[in-house]
């Protein structure tokens, strides 16, 4: 169980050890191309491939990245089911992959909705890869924040009735659907809009955000290296001021020199 940056402070990090993206922009990306929609989510899997190697490259240790959302249902139907087919593909295709590479794979979201092959392969994976630990890759499939935290709620209160009226952000955070993991540091939205539509609500609380009007099928290395270089350059006070986090700075004195002609 890990802490909540509203409770203590994390350790600094020059690179972020939790990573997390809304991958937007597939069906742009294949109208510009004059290519059907279907095309870019295609090309959107492969950008998936090179993030998820250059994450592990990189020592991230958390990719969570947000691939279907419970509002995403409103989507032409002809779509969704492209979709579905191309997320069971995937996991057929990629699960012994990630095992190959360490990767520990979850898939987080209202699982009930999805038909009972997608759902066996799903568990499949993630039952195949629990042990690893190079990276943790976690994907949202019809995931809201919103429902998150009432699912969380919900189970907090089944769980301790008895504690009503006085429950703490201590009690909620184990019901979340992502209490395996430490809060994001850095989320990255591809395609140009700047909004979190509904993701990862309660995680990202101190999260530093980044927007690109890169298109996810484009993202590589490159983009998330300019991604990290613009994390490395924000101030991370978590409601401290900037003469604090100098101060503390300073007080961090020199290792102890214990040579024989010191």
């Amino acid at each position: 169980m890990f802490s909540s940056t509203t409770r203590s402070i994390p350790e600094p990090r020059r690179v972020p050890r939790h990573l997390a993206i809304i991958m937007d922009g597939n069906g742009r990306w294949a109208k510009q191309r004059f290519l059907p929609r279907v095309a870019g989510h295609k090309q959107g899997l492969e950008a998936v491939r090179r993030t998820v190697g250059a994450c592990i490259e990189r020592g991230i240790e958390y990719l969570t990245l947000f691939a279907f959302s419970s509002e995403n249902w409103r989507r032409p139907p002809e779509e969704v089911s492209f979709l579905m087919n191309l997320f069971m593909a995937a996991l057929e295709r990629e699960v012994g992959k990630l095992h190959q590479n360490g990767v520990r794979l979850r898939v987080v979201g209202d699982l009930a909705a999805f038909e009972p092959r997608l759902i066996d392969l799903i568990r499949r994976g993630e039952n195949l890869t629990a042990e690893n630990k190079r990276l943790t890759l976690t994907i949202a499939a019809n995931y809201g924040g919103r429902w998150d935290l009432m699912q969380a709620f919900n189970g907090l209160v089944l769980a301790y009735p008895e504690k009503a009226g006085s429950y703490t952000e201590a009690d909620l955070e184990p019901f979340l659907a992502m209490s395996y993991a430490p809060e994001p540091d850095l989320f990255i939205r591809t395609g140009g809009e700047q909004r979190i539509s509904n993701f990862l609500l309660w995680q990202l609380a101190y999260c530093e955000l980044y927007f690109t009007e890169q298109f996810w099928p484009d993202f590589d290395a490159a983009a998330l290296d300019a991604a990290i270089e613009s994390y490395q350059k924000r101030e991370r006070r978590f409601g401290r001021t900037s003469e604090q986090l100098q101060a503390a700075a300073g007080a961090v004195s020199p290792a102890p020199n214990f040579s024989k002609n010191a």
